[in-house]
């Protein structure tokens, strides 16, 4: 089984200094691309976070902060980064939740103006809840009948993703072999920002999932709350949760001056 597609997909890894989207950092990321004709490309990078890694968070991945002290940083990173993955779908294990929140971080604080506003994105972790319900290394002992024997490297998580889901694939002949398809059966809800803080309604209009106002329209909280808007750039949100409610508010602004 091979996927089928229409444009490149980058299936992709990080390893992190924790799991809080706003504050942690990358501290490894790798990246496999899958082009519509077969060809692969893979790369591996250390990063240095800029900040220390705990010690339990080491104990899991194995990367210490004497690994890492004298790689670059993500924004010396960044470029080259975004230069594979860009006009590229994206593939991962928990990747929606977790994986491209984080990086999308990561490519703002390093002024890159990242956007998936193009771009659909397949999570493999949820096909799999949906289907089996268990962990990436039961899920490729159960598809691949391979033991991931170096899990935590994002190296080795990348490639058994990627493994994981063509045997989704075959496994699963309900399963569409069309990454939008696939990045519809794989997504939770319907998000507007990565971090779900902003997700569209039964009407496809932006909606506050959290707080004081939520199930409310984002249109209509911006405009009889105006102070809303400032509380939430200068509160410890994710930055690209703030990057969408500035373009919703903009967007705003200006159908009123047409």
């Amino acid at each position: 089984m091979e996927l089928n597609l229409t444009r490149p997909i980058c299936f992709f890894d990080l390893e992190t200094t924790g799991t809080n989207v706003a504050k942690d950092r990358i501290v490894e990321i790798s990246i496999l691309k899958i082009f519509p004709n077969g060809n692969k490309e893979s790369k591996t990078w250390l990063v240095n976070p800029g900040i220390t890694i705990p010690k339990e968070v080491v104990a899991i991945h194995g990367i210490s902060n004497e690994k890492v002290a004298n790689e670059p940083t993500f924004k010396e990173r960044s470029k080259e980064i975004y230069a594979i993955i860009k006009d590229c779908d994206l593939g991962g294990f928990n990747s929606d939740r977790f994986d491209i929140p984080l990086l999308a971080e990561e490519m703002l604080r390093a002024e890159v103006d990242f956007d998936m506003k193009n771009t659909v994105s397949v999570d493999v972790q949820t096909i799999f809840h949906k289907m089996e319900k268990r962990t990436l290394s039961a899920a490729y002992k159960f598809y691949c009948n391979k033991e991931l024997t170096d899990a935590h490297s994002a190296e080795a998580d990348t490639m058994a993703t990627y493994e994981v889901l063509l045997s989704q694939l075959d496994r699963y002949p309900e399963l569409d072999n069309n990454i939008k398809k696939l990045a519809e059966f794989s997504s939770h809800k319907r998000t507007v920002d990565f971090a779900g803080f902003i997700v569209w309604d039964e009407d496809d209009e932006e909606m506050f999932s959290f707080g004081k106002h939520k199930g409310k329209k984002v249109h209509d909280v911006l405009e009889k709350e105006p102070g809303y808007f400032s509380w939430i750039l200068n509160a410890d949100f994710p930055l690209y949760t703030k990057k969408v409610l500035t373009q919703i508010k903009l967007s705003a602004l200006n159908n009123k001056l047409k």
